[in-house]
């Protein structure tokens, strides 16, 4: 198993427990925090609403995105807390992933009933349209 699938099997359980215990109808920012938290007690380095600069036909946009989570820079995780995960969710992170050339990212969705049920793993297969500078 690759560091990359051992983190990203990390942040699952870490999510999967505070879903356990908390349970859905809290702000997103308040799991995001948890999250956070619980894997930087875990060991790894987590940056929160971490600036991303964007570059695309020689214009630059500072901050044009803000990443959840980044966890040791190179695990993506975008946090919602809504009743049901639309399909451009999942879209979001994989721009997300292209723009910082990152493999994969995991979209959770704490509002949902079950935390499996707001669980995704997005891959990005594709070489990156833009790319971070800083």
């Amino acid at each position: 198993m690759s560091d990359l699938e051992k983190l990203a099997a990390l942040a699952i359980e870490c999510g999967f427990r505070i879903h356990r215990d908390l349970g859905p109808g809290l702000l997103e920012s308040v799991y995001e925090t948890l999250l956070a938290a619980k894997l930087a007690r875990s060991g790894a380095y987590v940056e929160r609403q971490k600036p991303i600069n964007i570059e695309y036909d020689g214009i630059r946009i500072r901050e044009g995105f803000r990443a959840d989570l980044l966890i040791d820079r190179i695990l993506i995780v975008e946090v919602k807390s809504t009743e049901r995960l639309a399909p451009v969710h999942s879209k979001q992170v994989l721009t997300y992933l292209r723009l910082l050339d990152l493999p994969l990212g995991l979209l959770m969705n704490f509002g949902g009933e079950t935390f499996r049920e707001g669980l995704k793993r997005v891959a990005n297969r594709h070489n990156a349209a833009a790319h971070k500078t800083g």
